[in-house]
């Protein structure tokens, strides 16, 4: 008999279990639904539930996509409005700074010219004193590169769209302007010395009381210039006169269109006839001249002799000396009939 019934009492203790087990299960779950349910309540009703955590984990991809896709915007539309500002910019400049209206001249020989021409100053440098810091920025940063890297520098005060460190965008850029304006000064101040010592270098002029120095800066339109063999001519000029007998002069013009060939000019034959250089301030003669242009091998001039019969020779390009050229034969007397940036030299040099 006890052994009959020994099975069935261990079912029901077996069923028991399972009962007991079962239960024990559906109570973990209610605790861990209970819990979640906790959890989300949390998360909706405070700000720093969007914190990083490991339960609100699922929310952080959609969180930031939205952010990047912020920062892409706004990144896009600022450098749009500044790459905009630098193209108006380009445009607006040139019209501001617009070039000077040149014109034909006539210009009466050994009589000082009253009408306003520019200085024979010659000038290579980019900036001054004022306009070195703005204009090294303005050009750095009209290209698109440099304005990216401008954009992402300046984004990073904005505490919305910051990303990393302070010094990890603007330690680079910092680095690469200073190089930058170090190297500019560097090059500008060297061609201000060059533009010095051009610019100062002295001239022979002839007047009616003599000979006397003056530097090439002060040489203005009409005035009478003697330059001597390997000595540069300083403005462009009408060929007059020449210790060759032949009336002629070699030229060398390497240093304004590259050609090491040297090239014949020829003088006015009026005025190399005459017996001395003083002559000239005694006869009523004019030379008219076209307007400055930028093609150095063709001129188109007129001279007029007034004070007998009204004599007239025309004038080509064999008859001038351009600036920037070097006398290669004899000594060449000259009368100048463009100046400073109205010249062949300065009208075909490109920016420094």
């Amino acid at each position: 008999m006890q052994k009959l019934l020994t099975p069935r009492s261990e079912m029901m203790t077996h069923k028991f279990s399972v009962e007991g087990e079962a239960e024990s299960i559906s109570l973990r779950d209610r605790s861990r639904h209970h819990i979640v349910n906790e959890s989300a309540e949390n998360i909706l009703s405070s700000d720093e539930g969007f914190e990083a955590g490991e339960d609100d984990s699922l929310l952080e991809p959609h969180y930031l996509q939205h952010k990047k896709s912020f920062k892409y915007k706004f990144f896009c539309c600022l450098c749009h409005y500044m790459q905009v500002f630098c193209s108006k910019c380009c445009k607006v400049m040139p019209k501001l700074c617009g070039e000077r209206e040149h014109k034909a001249r006539t210009v009466f020989i050994g009589r000082a010219n009253n009408e306003n021409f520019p200085p024979n100053i010659i000038r290579n440098q980019k900036y001054n004193i004022f306009t070195f810091i703005p204009l090294v920025l303005f050009h750095q940063f009209k290209f698109f590169l440099n304005l990216y890297f401008l954009v992402m520098a300046l984004s990073q005060f904005i505490p919305d769209v910051r990303i990393g460190y302070l010094y990890t965008y603007w330690g680079p850029l910092g680095f690469v302007l200073t190089v930058t304006l170090i190297r500019e000064a560097i090059d500008d101040f060297r061609r201000y010395r060059r533009d010095r010592e051009v610019n100062y270098r002295k001239y022979r002029k002839l007047t009616s009381r003599g000979v006397v120095q003056v530097p090439s800066a002060n040489i203005k339109v009409s005035d009478l210039i003697i330059v001597d063999k390997d000595q540069r001519v300083p403005a462009d000029m009408v060929f007059l006169s020449t210790t060759e007998k032949s009336g002629a002069c070699f030229i060398r013009s390497d240093q304004l269109d590259g050609e090491t060939d040297w090239k014949l000019r020829l003088a006015v034959s009026t005025t190399q006839r005459l017996s001395s250089a003083d002559e000239l301030f005694q006869m009523d003669a004019s030379i008219y001249a076209e307007e400055p242009k930028k093609d150095i091998h063709s001129f188109v001039g007129k001279f007029t002799r007034n004070d007998r019969d009204g004599a007239e020779v025309s004038l080509g390009i064999e008859n001038t000396l351009w600036a920037n050229t070097v006398i290669a034969s004899g000594t060449a007397i000259g009368i100048v009939i463009y100046t400073g940036c109205e010249t062949r030299s300065v009208m075909n040099n490109s920016e420094p």
